[in-house]
Order: structure tokens, then sequence, then C-alpha cells
């Protein structure tokens, strides 16, 4: 299982800051560096910029929503930012949430499966290099793209329920999930995108599962800052069907805490359900707190 740094610095941090914390995860021999889409920093864009800097590392989005940009557009950046990085891009996608899309951009979120579906089958063969012909009742999309030093590029959606998911099985590479505890994983994720991928003749796909992770000598606080700080992932129906799943009151109780050695074993054991990568939400409330649960995270890397 491959693990990765999820970078909230790109939320909440300056470029410089961005560009630190990818490096620092490179230098800490880490397979990949997330970067969340939510209301700070472009994804893509802080990307470009971090490429530059960082030579080795696998660069991702997580994930930017499909609603405001036209499936060409996004292409079109994403092969711009995979020539910049030497083919180091991983396209996260998703559809974000009805408050966000309705609520905030102003745009219709009805069917969003079908937009989904139709998003991926332009998106698809774009990140291909391929020519599009699409007439769909979402997207009507003639063309294709040369972003000279380009290559293709893998898509993976931030895929939750069972369509959702068979859509990623059928037209991308994989799922990123996030609030989805290890039973659903077992239970749900993995199984349901295994099959689809399957029966479509799709090569198996990627599971990567992004959790929060604190090593920490003190469960109570962690668990008191963790339904602070990821409180409005429980509000959201997405998220909340996956909590639901899971049995879960919040996104608190399938935080991953405790000892290095209890968040290591907890972390190691997704590997078992078919999660093929894991994304660390690091969230230690202390410089002591931090620095064991990167520690542990790095223990891991020497596993098999």
């Amino acid at each position: 299982m491959r693990i990765g740094i999820f970078g909230g610095t790109v939320n909440d941090g300056t470029v410089d800051d961005v560009v630190a914390d990818a490096r620092q995860a490179e230098a800490d021999g880490f397979a990949a560096y997330w970067a969340p889409q939510i209301f700070g920093h472009d994804a893509l864009t802080v990307l470009a910029v971090v490429s530059r800097e960082v030579p080795r590392i696998e660069l991702g989005t997580s994930v930017v929503p499909t609603f405001p940009r036209h499936p060409m557009v996004m292409a079109q950046q994403a092969g711009t930012v995979n020539a910049v990085s030497g083919g180091r891009l991983c396209l996260g996608i998703g559809l974000s949430h009805q408050m966000v899309i309705e609520g905030m951009f102003g745009l219709d979120f009805s069917k969003p499966v079908r937009h989904l579906r139709e998003y991926l089958a332009v998106l698809g063969p774009l990140s291909r290099g391929e020519a599009v012909g699409h007439d769909g009742e979402a997207y009507r999309v003639h063309g294709a793209l040369s972003a000279t030093g380009s290559s293709p590029y893998p898509i993976v959606v931030a895929a939750l329920g069972p369509q959702m998911l068979r859509a990623a099985a059928e037209l991308a590479d994989g799922t990123l999930t996030w609030c989805t505890g290890p039973a659903t994983l077992a239970g749900h994720t993995v199984p349901t995108i295994t099959a689809a991928a399957e029966a479509a003749g799709r090569p198996a796909p990627r599971v990567i599962a992004a959790l929060p992770v604190c090593v920490t000598d003190d469960r109570a606080a962690a668990a008191e800052r963790a339904a602070k700080v990821f409180a409005v992932y429980g509000q959201l129906p997405s998220y909340r069907a996956m909590l639901d799943r899971e049995g879960a009151d919040g996104p608190a109780d399938i935080a991953i805490t405790g000892s290095a050695d209890e968040v290591v074993e907890r972390i190691g054991a997704l590997a078992d359900v078919g999660v093929t990568d894991f994304a660390a939400v690091e969230f230690g409330g202390t410089p002591d707190e931090r620095g064991a649960t990167r520690a542990a995270l790095t223990s891991l890397l020497e596993r098999p």
C-alpha cells in the first residue's frame, strides 16, 4: 500500500508553504502529495508550481469539483500540469455537494450520476491524448487537445455510493474516499468498485483512502479536536451516508488515533481489505503530536 500526505496548507497557507510542505513529504519518502480543492488555492495551479520545485513525488488533486469546469477545460488544465510535472499528475475529481454547487455557484446539481458519466466520457479520451466526440444530455463536445510534453494521466473519482463507484470503475482509474471507515471500505467500497471494474473488463482500480491521523497519548483530546475540525463533513449527505454505514456518530469516530504502534497497525490493516493507497490527513494538536504522527507514517514506508 502506497502512503501519501494530504496537504492542508493548500487551504490555509501561502503557495510557498505548500511548496515546503510537498518538499518535506518527498524528502520523508512518501509516494504522493494530495492537494485539496476547497476555498483556498486552486489545486491544479498550485501543483504546477510545486512540480517545478519538488521533482519526484506523485502529485494529486483531492478533488477538483466537476460542475464549475467544463471537461475540456479540465483536461487542458490537467494536461498542462502533467506536462509541467513530467507525467506525475493524478487527477482527482468529484461532484462536490449540492449546497456548494447550487448555493455558492448557482449551478444545477440535478442528475449528478448522469453528469459524472458524461463528464468522464469527455474527460477520459482527452486525458489519453485522444479526440472526443460526445453528444449527450449534459455535454456535446467534439474536439482534441495538444499539450506538448504531456502524457496520459490517471483519473480518480471521489466516489462513495454504489452508482458513483460503478461509474469510477467503468470510466476512470479508481476512487479517492474521505470519511469512509475501515468496515465500509472492506464491505462496500472495495468490493463494489472491484466487481464493477472486472465486469467492465477494466484494470484493477486504485482505492485511495484518506482519513484523519494523530499519534497521541490523549485520545479524548484528539477526539474532541477531530470532532471540531472535521465537524462539517458529518453534516454533508454523501459523507453522512458513509459514516452511517460505519456506525459512526461523526468524523471523530473514524479518525485513526492512539499510540504510534496502534496507528501503524490500523493504517496497515487497510491494505488487507484492498486499499491500494492511504492519504494521511495529519491533525496533531501539539508539536510533539505532529512529530510523532509523521514518524509513525514514515515507519509505514518500510513495509512491503
